[in-house]
């Protein structure tokens, strides 16, 4: 038989009412009242009754806020297309979303919408967003006013975020390298295009893939490592003046946007037919270039899942308030021009 709130009350000597809001974690309980309720409730067993929170939240929205550094960016399109199928499945249980995008990777741009996620008082909240010590600070703080974080895309897991949904990158960038050693057995001169050196997946793609080249024992040499900030326009100047520089390079590794940029510096130096060029993601650029043989493979990672995964789990944790919810990594998907359309 279930453990009921009668049940804990009965045995900790309180009311229901303060087991309620000892178990749903509201002040107004003496802390050690608290510690002690508790510790009864997980002796016995105590499992929320999903199903009466579900009844209780219909008569109050649940409101999660969204931050994508998406403008520009078309890989999210689809991540924001999963957030909205996620929002309309859950719909009838309340859960509103606000989705914020921005630009790019500036740090003052990010602190300054996050800090606008902190002031609404979410009951939780899906980001994607830079890996540097300011950033951490405010998601913590977050975290600490007892709102729910998680991140999506590229993980932040020195910060009290609660749960990541993403593709493994280091994987990613191991993955990369032995398709690159497929490839070619001469030695490789690569130039690193990365879309932000303070985004942890671009730099585990990067790590990734310099570790595997070093395990393959292959012959390589790291030209240059420039940011494209996920900007055509810079990814274009960045990669036409390395090139300009640098002759001999051979290889050029996107780990990020600004991927049309970086091809059209290449098509525009007639170099197209003496690179080795390979991205990630398939939005419509990529795909096309792909199949013009540009690039010579893109590696894929599930974004619609990652977005309505992110929100999913996160509601069925406000649902039932039990930790911990483990990761969840999306698959690592090659496509080369024979199966790109798939």
């Amino acid at each position: 038989m279930a453990v009921t709130i009668r049940d804990i009350a009965k045995e900790a000597g309180v009311s229901r009412g303060t087991v309620d809001r000892v178990l749903h974690k509201r002040k107004g309980v003496n802390e050690e009242v608290a510690k002690r309720v508790q510790a009864i409730a997980d002796e016995m067993g105590f499992t929320p009754n999903l199903a009466g929170k579900v009844l209780a939240r219909r008569k109050q929205p649940l409101r999660i806020g969204c931050l994508l550094p998406s403008i520009g960016n078309p890989f999210f399109d689809d991540v924001i297309a999963g957030f909205r199928q996620a929002e309309r499945e859950l719909s009838d249980f309340g859960v509103i979303l606000d989705i914020t995008q921005i630009k790019s990777f500036d740090l003052n741009a990010h602190l300054k919408e996050i800090k606008h996620l902190e002031a609404k008082h979410y009951d939780g909240v899906c980001v994607t967003t830079l890996d540097v010590q300011p950033v951490i600070d405010a998601i913590d703080r977050i975290a600490e006013s007892g709102t729910t974080v998680v991140t999506v895309n590229t993980d932040i897991d020195s910060s009290h975020r609660l749960f990541y949904v993403g593709p493994d990158y280091y994987l990613e960038g191991k993955t990369a390298s032995g398709l690159l050693q497929l490839c070619s057995k001469t030695q490789k001169r690569v130039l690193i295009v990365t879309g932000s050196f303070n985004m942890k997946g671009h730099q585990e793609r990067i790590r990734g893939f310099i570790e595997g080249l070093q395990e393959h024992g292959a012959d390589y040499v790291v030209i240059d490592t420039v940011e494209s900030l996920d900007d055509d326009t810079i990814g274009y100047e960045r990669t036409r003046a390395c090139l300009e520089q640098h002759e001999d390079i051979n290889c050029i590794y996107l780990t990020a946007a600004g991927v049309q940029g970086a091809c059209q510096a290449v098509k525009d130096l007639g170099r197209q037919d003496s690179l080795r060029i390979f991205s990630f993601d398939d939005v419509p650029i990529t795909r096309s270039l792909v199949k013009e043989g540009v690039i010579t493979f893109t590696i894929c990672q599930q974004p619609k899942r990652q977005g309505y995964d992110a929100i999913q789990k996160l509601f069925t944790h406000l649902m039932n308030q039990q930790d911990p919810i483990v990761d969840t990594i999306t698959q690592t998907i090659i496509k080369i021009r024979e199966n790109i359309e798939e």
